[in-house]
């Protein structure tokens, strides 16, 4: 009775995964789903979630430590008197022990500011080029190929100086949007689309371990500028809402979760961006078929 009952389950697998083949079978014949369900399957095949689970990791600790290096210019800002560490968590619309923790670390950074000044700048730098690094893989997963070793490090060094100018000039346009009269909206969406693409672009062009004409990657990069930018929307609009509401509710861990969040988001546009332009480029210029080499195991 055992053998048959896996012999039924194994069976109705078999039927549901040959339902499934016929259902993407048909859905191919639309234009422009074959193309999604083939990014899709290069997802799943990439392990997409777990390289987006990487970036979301290191994103959040490079955030960290931007944040401790923030504190402690606060520190130094407030070196006169402990008026921002009363006044930042009503800016920050936080309440509960989210903002009682807000206060304690700037009147502690006010007091230990210089010691607090070295441990942000060593953990960015540190985090920060190991955010590039797993960034990288998400591309060099996409096209195949391996990480250099060392120099990826180095690489990340410029990558985040590059990264953070293009972060910084759209977000001041992003921010201006709600501050400039309507007339001058479409000009803003330029700006920020731009900068999104150049971001996108140049994080192709200097991460990877492969060397392609940065034209190769307009196409997925202008995709990945308009989920970027809808990203940064909801960060400038709703999320300040929701961690108001989560520090008011779960305190500290709401904020951490809010955060969390929006960085899990993009980590995962980051591994389409870099599936969808290796995609690109083998559908103009064709692959190739490698022999490799995986350990010997009985019925392979």
């Amino acid at each position: 009775p055992t053998v048959t009952g896996r012999g039924d389950a194994g069976g109705g697998r078999s039927r549901l995964g040959a339902a499934l083949q016929r259902v993407r079978a048909r859905l191919g014949g639309i234009p422009g789903v074959s193309t999604v369900l083939d990014v899709q399957h290069r997802y799943v095949e990439a392990r997409g979630s777990a390289l987006a689970a990487s970036i979301t990791l290191y994103g959040f600790l490079a955030l960290f430590a931007v944040t401790v290096l923030a504190i402690a210019v606060l520190g130094f800002l407030s070196a006169g008197g402990a008026e921002i560490a009363r006044n930042l968590p009503r800016h920050l619309g936080l309440n509960g022990s989210a903002a009682r923790l807000v206060h304690d670390s700037v009147d502690s950074a006010r007091r230990s500011r210089a010691a607090t000044t070295v441990v942000g700048l060593v953990g960015l730098a540190w985090t920060g080029t190991s955010l590039a690094i797993v960034v990288g893989d998400a591309y060099n997963a996409a096209w195949r190929v391996e990480r250099r070793g060392t120099i990826d490090r180095v690489l990340g060094a410029a990558w985040l100086g590059g990264a953070a100018v293009a972060l910084a000039a759209g977000g001041l346009a992003t921010a201006a949007w709600s501050v400039l009269p309507g007339g001058f909206a479409p000009l803003v969406v330029v700006v920020t689309l731009t900068t999104n693409t150049a971001l996108f672009v140049w994080t192709s062009w200097i991460l990877p371990n492969r060397r392609v004409p940065w034209r190769a990657s307009l196409a997925a990069a202008a995709i990945g500028a308009v989920a970027l930018e809808g990203l940064k929307m909801l960060g400038a609009y709703a999320v300040p809402h929701l961690v108001a509401r989560s520090s008011e509710v779960y305190g500290t861990i709401g904020v951490v979760f809010a955060l969390l969040v929006w960085l899990l988001v993009f980590g995962r546009v980051v591994v389409y961006v870099a599936l969808i332009e290796a995609r690109g480029w083998e559908h103009h210029h064709g692959d190739h078929e490698l022999d490799v080499e995986v350990p010997a195991l009985p019925g392979r």
